[in-house]
């Protein structure tokens, strides 16, 4: 006996109907952010590092931000309007952004070590690779990857649903509230004299650490999404 999709699957299929912004975008924006690396390294003198370190790699999370904010800002109204659950909608999501993010942690683990056997693609580049953050086994790599995947998609779709929510002055005033009070810690941190201390706390932080406290940040952000759909009004 044949079995139809769970409505969480149903979720998914809908938001895939979308292949563009969550399939191509992310790798498309990838492929060239990784050419462009390459044309600016091959112009720029070589050095004697070891590693000709590039930031590519975080065009990726930025579209994957946008990504998050459409999943709800575009998608949402017509799903509600179709009788899906705001609970359904989210795990839908939720599911989605986990499937993509274990994909693109594959894809960076796999990258890094071409990477690594091409002695960075004949040019010492390291796009995959990242200083303390992907740089160790690929394991490691692949899960912090898939972690900041995640927390980006995440936090987007909180923007989104904030969007929905409050309109755009209301989303200014989010985006504000944060800055600000990232404004007040770093003002507490200078007074207390702390900032060297908060140096050797993040210097200390192994990759695993780092891992942890992405992770810790996507349960953070997940409630706080899940709290603001449940009130949303559309």
């Amino acid at each position: 006996m044949r079995t139809g999709p769970t409505p969480v699957g149903t979720v998914v299929r809908y938001l895939l109907q979308d292949r563009v912004t969550y399939l191509a975008m992310p790798w498309g924006w990838a492929a060239f952010a990784f050419a462009l690396d390459v044309v600016v390294l091959e112009l720029t003198p070589a050095g004697h590092a070891n590693h000709r370190w590039v930031g590519g790699l975080a065009a990726v999370f930025l579209v994957v931000f946008a990504a998050g904010v459409q999943s709800v800002a575009r998608a949402l109204p017509l799903a509600l309007a179709l009788g899906v659950s705001r609970r359904t909608y989210f795990l839908g999501v939720t599911a989605l952004a986990l499937a993509l993010a274990v994909c693109f942690g594959l894809v960076v683990a796999a990258g890094q070590a071409v990477e690594r056997a091409t002695g960075g693609w004949g040019i010492r580049m390291a796009y995959f690779r990242i200083p303390y953050l992907l740089d160790g086994p690929w394991y490691l790599s692949w899960l912090t990857a898939a972690t900041a995947f995640v927390l980006m998609f995440v936090y987007g779709m909180w923007y989104g649903l904030v969007f929905r929510r409050a309109g755009f002055l209301g989303t200014a005033v989010f985006g504000a509230a944060q800055l600000g009070v990232l404004a007040v810690a770093a003002v507490a941190a200078t007074w207390a004299h702390g900032w060297r201390d908060i140096g050797r706390f993040l210097t200390a932080l192994t990759a695993a650490g780092v891992t942890g406290v992405l992770a810790a940040a996507v349960a953070v952000l997940l409630a706080g999404a899940f709290a603001t759909i449940r009130r949303l009004t559309v």
